[in-house]
């Protein structure tokens, strides 16, 4: 800190400065108090570039990011974007810039290296959950506080390491990071914010950049020697040279810390001497509240570390020569390819710093570039509480604001932004954090699946509550469950089929030409059978669909051919054992598809199915007359026990049934409950009123069932909990979401304490118990329209609901 200089103002809007603390490419910093004598950072911009109307277009749309991230790692800023002078304020927290922290410390202990990590790819995942690229990264723009790290820019302003007005109004900003695709003149995206992150978690671990130059950011592979084992091959991930090579910002932060970069950091996670440094300040601040004078107490944030270049030239770190981005109006276009060392090496020293020496004076810190001031909470105590932010992996955020564009290299680029692990030792239990009421779980991770766009949706399974398995035409995929990681893929295990679980550790594939056991953990096959070996001598088996399981056994639907003839068959096969337990030939079809068969409910002596409508014969259709019609088969032998038609019915009517003989399937926007045995109809809910002006029929769709209440939602968009016996609501809500053409999909979490409805423009969870709505969430960025593609809860996952959307995954932990 310094005293305040003849040109520094007294008074920036409500805040009465005290002190210069430090200068960036864009701003002056001052420490100043405001109204209610709470001490603050406010950020000024330099008249020079506030001056252009480029730069004041910049700095109000990174500044609006920032306000729309507040929470968890970012802080809530005040702000003026408009007249003069333009500046950010938000309160002052006691804090060392990674840059300086090593300077005085050398390399991070691991317990340190997993906090940082993890409360930058946390605040990471909040950004990249639109699909922007933070453009922030780099040693004078993370901070460490005594509570945890801080992420301080969130745009090209922020993150400048040289910032200058042109004479012809445009704007030059430079930034002090390179990844692979930026040195090929490539557009980046949010991996690139994962590369960097790399080369920042390998800088605090070692002191020094893995990657010297942008070839070596280009071509070579990282020094990762000094790197802590355990977090080695995380680091090397991250620093992958193919962007869908590098993990997700949630999957790092899963790695790194699965409790929570806050709760990583609660019993302290800052080594004795940056401790003692942090401390330093916080005192010299509280002087200055006091009527004290500012004093230098150590190297200021303006006083570059110099940097050994080949030739013996020293240059300032963070002053690059090359990646000058030049703006004009709101695009921002780079001019020139070339990449310095000093951009290439992300602005770190080359080599390990001295240690601080005990009774050594401490650093003052380098505080970030407009429009971010330091994110924290106010000044005092000197052991601030944790953060009230994500305590799980933050991906996405509930409903959020558009995403703003600039170009970089003549491509496009977001300003604001979007696998097993071991954790340090947990700290002791603490009370649980209550979530605040209506705010969605933080998705632990988002996966998106390969694949072009017009490419139909993978079907999907949780196997064991450990791994999501996906199959389709082409291959099969695990997924970690926990991490979002992909495990594994095969494409000897390309299915249109649903993997089926078998135990903790199998999965069951209908392969093209064989039955597949696969290791969930690691995608190897266990056993194979052909189908030319399953059935007698000259016969040939073709799996229509699988039709659904219980326990060991699989029931599916298949044409066997024999010579000229072809049979349509009911199969049942013990996926343990794996023998046949029996066939039963059915009805065909009609031509040339193969009957398939929904399970409608499984009991102890039997099952019930309906044939799937398309696939029914002209002959099979006049049989029924318009109805449902259920088919019963006996669970030992196969045998057809009951044909049973539903008068009233349609045959695509969503159907459900229990273990006590009961089926529940909607009619004429009523929900009717039926003897399994008979058909007799048992009771029946009305339908949903309509509000004025709706016209038309609102269905229920499948429920699901826990005891005796079953779930349900219809397509005005309500969601039912029904007393099964009598027919009574136990409660009925809206999603509150546009009511449109489909009946949302329901799930249960694992415990049953939340309902989960899901349509074309949000997930919504309600507490089973009572229907209280708990939250609604959305995809930010993504496009959310009533005919949209659906969110679907799946079942399994223990207390990670997984959720598909087409292609894309996300992992929210529930009760």
């Amino acid at each position: 800190m310094e005293p305040l200089q003849q040109d520094d103002p007294r008074r920036i809007g409500p805040y009465t400065a005290l002190a210069r603390f430090g200068e960036s490419a864009v701003c002056v910093r001052y420490v100043a108090y405001g109204p209610d004598g709470a001490v603050s950072v406010v950020s000024v911009a330099r008249p020079e570039l506030a001056a252009l109307t480029a730069f004041r277009t910049r700095f109000r749309s990174e500044t609006r990011r920032t306000e729309r991230l507040a929470g968890g790692w970012v802080a809530p800023i005040e702000s003026r974007t408009d007249g003069d002078p333009l500046w950010t304020a938000s309160p002052y927290v006691p804090a060392l810039s990674l840059r300086e922290a090593i300077a005085l410390g050398g390399p991070l202990p691991e317990r340190a290296l997993r906090t940082l990590g993890a409360g930058l790819a946390e605040t990471l995942s909040r950004v990249h959950a639109g699909g922007a690229v933070l453009h922030g990264l780099a040693p004078d723009t993370v901070l460490l506080a005594a509570d945890g790290p801080r992420l301080t820019a969130f745009g090209a302003l922020g993150a400048a390491a040289v910032a200058e007005a042109r004479p012809d109004g445009q704007l030059t900003v430079r930034l002090g990071y390179l990844t692979p695709e930026q040195a090929a003149g490539s557009k980046p995206g949010p991996a690139s914010d994962i590369f960097v992150l790399g080369l920042l978690l390998a800088y605090a671990a070692t002191g020094t950049t893995p990657l010297g130059d942008a070839d070596r950011i280009a071509h070579a592979e990282p020094e990762l020697d000094g790197v802590p084992a355990e977090l080695r091959p995380l680091v090397a991930s991250c620093l992958a040279k193919l962007p869908e090579d590098r993990p997700s910002a949630g999957t790092v932060a899963a790695e790194l810390a699965l409790e929570g970069a806050a709760a990583l950091a609660r019993d302290g996670w800052l080594p004795p001497g940056l401790v003692q440094a942090v401390e330093s300040q916080a005192a010299e601040v509280e002087s200055l509240r006091s009527g004290g004078e500012p004093g230098q107490t150590g190297p200021g944030p303006t006083d570059a570390i110099p940097q050994q270049h080949p030739g013996g030239s020293q240059d300032p770190v963070g002053a690059p020569e090359g990646g000058q981005l030049v703006t004009g109006g709101d695009t921002l276009v780079v001019r020139g390819r070339g990449a310095d060392r000093a951009t290439a090496a992300l602005g770190v020293p080359s080599a390990r710093t001295a240690p601080v020496v005990p009774g050594a004076p401490a650093a003052a810190p380098a505080l970030p570039a407009v429009p971010l001031p330091v994110p924290a909470p106010a000044l005092p105590p000197a052991s601030p509480p944790p953060p009230a932010g994500p305590d799980r992996r933050a991906l996405l955020v509930g409903i959020a604001a558009g995403v703003a564009g600039v170009a970089l290299g003549g491509a496009g680029v977001y300003a604001l932004g979007d696998d097993a692990s071991k954790s340090a030792p947990k700290p002791a239990p603490t009370p649980p954090r209550t979530r605040v009421a209506g705010v969605p779980p933080e998705p632990v991770w988002r996966y998106e699946h390969p694949g072009k766009e017009d490419d139909a949706p993978p079907n999907a399974t949780v196997s064991g509550d450990r791994v999501l398995v996906l199959t389709g035409g082409d291959q099969a995929v695990g997924v970690d469950v926990r991490t979002g990681r992909r495990l594994w893929q095969l494409a000897e295990a390309a299915s249109p089929s649903r993997a089926v679980p078998v135990d903790a550790e199998l999965c069951f594939v209908d392969g093209e030409s064989e039955f597949l056991w696969i290791s969930v953990r690691d995608g190897r096959i266990k056993h194979r059978v052909a189908k030319t070996t399953l059935l007698g001598p000259g016969e040939a088996l073709t799996v229509g669909s699988v039709t659904g399981w219980d326990g060991s056994t699989l029931w599916m639907t298949g044409h066997i051919k024999k010579g000229a003839a072809t049979t349509a068959h009911f199969l049942a096969y013990d996926l343990v054992a794996r023998t046949w337990q029996w066939r039963t030939q059915i009805t065909k079809g009609q031509p040339p598809a193969i009957p398939r068969y929904d399970l409608i409910a499984v009991r102890a002596a039997d099952i019930v199915v309906r044939q799937d409508a398309a696939s029914l014969t002209p002959v099979q259709r006049r049989a029924s007359k318009g109805a449902s019609v259920l088919l019963t088969f006996d669970r030992k032998t196969g045998r057809q026990r009951q044909t049973l038609a539903l008068p009233g019915i349609g045959p695509t009517a969503a159907l459900t049934g229990d273990a006590a003989e009961k089926v529940f399937t909607a009619s004429a926007g009523e929900l009717h409950a039926y003897a399994g045995s008979g058909g007799k109809r048992l009771w029946r809910l009305a339908a949903a009123a309509l509000a004025p002006g709706e016209t038309g029929v609102f269905p229920f769709g499948k429920g699901v069932l826990r005891g005796s209440t079953l779930y349900v939602a219809n397509r005005h968009q309500e969601v039912c909990a029904v007393d099964t016996a009598t027919g009574r609501a136990l409660w009925r809500r809206s999603t509150e979401a546009p009511v449109w053409g489909s009946v949302p999909a329901t799930a249960l979490s694992a415990s049953g304490g939340t309902v989960l409805a899901g349509d074309g423009v949000q997930l919504t969870a309600f507490a089973g118990r009572d229907g209280r709505r708990l939250w609604k969430f959305q995809e930010a960025g993504a496009s959310d329209v009533p005919g949209g593609p659906r969110y679907v809860p799946l079942q399994g996952g223990g207390r990670m609901l997984v959720v598909q959307r087409e292609r894309t995954f996300y992992a929210l932990p529930v009760d």
